[in-house]
């Protein structure tokens, strides 16, 4: 039973929903939500309700060069862009990142697109979910592609924003010294209440698309790919995620599984799984996939399940708690009731899953993927796909405390990166400055106390890697 003071607190957080603006279809849900969480729901899925999953791979699949084409043609393609970068020092859009020959994220993800439209002759609108703290730098910078904008559609649309709530009490948490910081977003499983309180489920439909794909705007891998949209279309599934196999470098994440309970495709984030199931999550032989977060959804499947929920998707909860000011642990602990867009999968019946290939999935994370994606592991062609060069990705290490933020990493690489074509790992520990046309090959491991320069032209191996 909920207390007279949480049920205020509900009340509290409704106004000031309100007050900022934010629509009513996302106020209704994060009231679902405040609800379970004042409930005592927590989100775990437990190891004894779920098996393992396995699933078919792309590359075995034959699509018809028709089917690809039309379905491609019946796409429209949103990126998830609310993210600033933070954990890399940044305080705008991460896609503002330069990635290769002075173009950042967007201008790749922009010229991906105007390439496809070509190559398929379809219009494949494309918009950005952005934050209010992105929207007006991504804004300029897609301001000089004049044709990316589709008739009647929007170039981006807004996620929504909730109060952090209190862990005590769950009362709204107040902090007048930085208002902003009492605010936070709903995790991007809410682009489902965003598209649906924009309207632009509604827009989408009328306008003849039939498959949306949605994917991060940091993952470049993630093409809105003919063959990906012809087998969408072909299944006839309602929802479906691209899968890849975990590597240990994914043994703390999220990862597929199927629930006992009713046989549907559940996603199990690292937050959703109890202590005791720790181990379970990181046997990579036990739950061998993890989710790209490149996503395809029908638009009629996904209007029909709203309006039968009442706008509400019912998405897994994710408790996060964390402090007021995360820079600062005197401040109170908060809750922030997330969701993630994945999770969507367990809600319609006759979902999929398809594995594919790692080439789909480059998230940069961190400076350690960033310098991946600037090095010479992958060709950038001229329809600005990348194309891995090498067989494997390199392991890259880089010592946190002079890597972490960006401004730091690009003063220690100022002639660019090195290449990375024929290295298999690179662990820096220290602080060391590379020359420009420095070649890593096989396993290097670089240490110093002392602050270091590589020259420019070195090759580093094996037997050379000590300072």
């Amino acid at each position: 039973m909920a207390s007279k003071g949480t049920a205020h607190g509900l009340d509290l957080a409704r106004e000031k929903m309100r007050q900022a603006g934010v629509d009513e279809v996302a106020i209704d849900t994060f009231a679902h939500y405040y609800r379970l969480l004042e409930h005592g729901e927590t989100g775990m899925i437990p190891e004894d309700t779920i098996d393992p999953l396995d699933m078919e791979s792309l590359a075995d699949i034959d699509v018809p060069d028709e089917v690809a084409a039309d379905a491609i043609r019946h796409t429209a393609v949103i990126k998830l862009n609310g993210g600033l970068g933070t954990s890399m020092g940044m305080d705008r859009a991460k896609s503002l990142l330069c990635v290769r020959r002075g173009l950042s994220f967007l201008d790749i993800i922009a010229r991906q697109v105007l390439h496809l439209r070509q190559q398929h002759d379809a219009p494949l609108p494309l918009m950005f979910m952005n934050s209010f703290r992105t929207s007006a730098d991504t804004m300029a910078a897609l301001g000089r592609y004049d044709d990316l904008p589709v008739d009647g559609l929007p170039l981006e649309f807004l996620q929504n924003k909730e109060p952090k709530l209190l862990a005590a009490d769950l009362m709204p948490a107040a902090y007048p010294k930085a208002p902003d910081l009492e605010w936070c977003p709903p995790g991007h499983g809410d682009i489902y209440t965003a598209l649906r309180g924009t309207g632009l489920l509604a827009t989408l439909l009328a306008a003849g698309y039939r498959h949306v794909f949605v994917s991060n705007s940091d993952n470049l891998g993630a093409v809105p790919d003919a063959k990906v949209a012809g087998w969408f279309a072909q299944s006839g599934a309602p929802f479906a995620i691209e899968a890849v196999r975990r590597t240990p470098s994914d043994r703390k994440g999220g990862h597929f599984a199927r629930r006992k309970a009713d046989g549907r495709i559940v996603l199990r984030e690292s937050a959703q799984t109890l202590d005791a199931d720790k181990d379970a999550l990181a046997d990579l032989d036990r739950h061998v996939f993890t989710s790209t977060n490149n996503l395809w959804f029908d638009l009629q499947a996904m209007v029909d399940t709203l309006d039968a929920r009442g706008g509400i998707l019912g998405l897994p909860l994710i408790r996060n708690v964390k402090h007021l000011d995360p820079s600062d642990p005197s401040t109170p602990e908060v809750i922030q009731i997330e969701t993630a867009m994945g999770a969507a999968i367990e809600v319609f019946e006759g979902a999929r899953t398809i594995e594919v290939g790692r080439d789909r999935f480059v998230p940069v994370k961190t400076t350690d993927d960033l310098l991946v994606l600037r090095s010479d592991v992958y060709d950038l062609g001229k329809d600005f796909v990348l194309d891995q060069a090498s067989d494997e990705v390199p392991f890259v290490q880089l010592d946190g405390e002079f890597y972490k933020l960006v401004g730091d990493f690009d003063k220690r690489f100022p002639e660019g990166a090195p290449s990375l074509r024929e290295a298999d790992s690179l662990k820096v520990a220290g602080d060391w400055t590379f020359g420009k046309g420095v070649k890593v090959v096989g396993d290097v491991a670089l240490t110093s106390k002392a602050a270091q320069r590589v020259e420019g032209g070195t090759v580093l191996s094996e037997q050379d890697a000590d300072a």
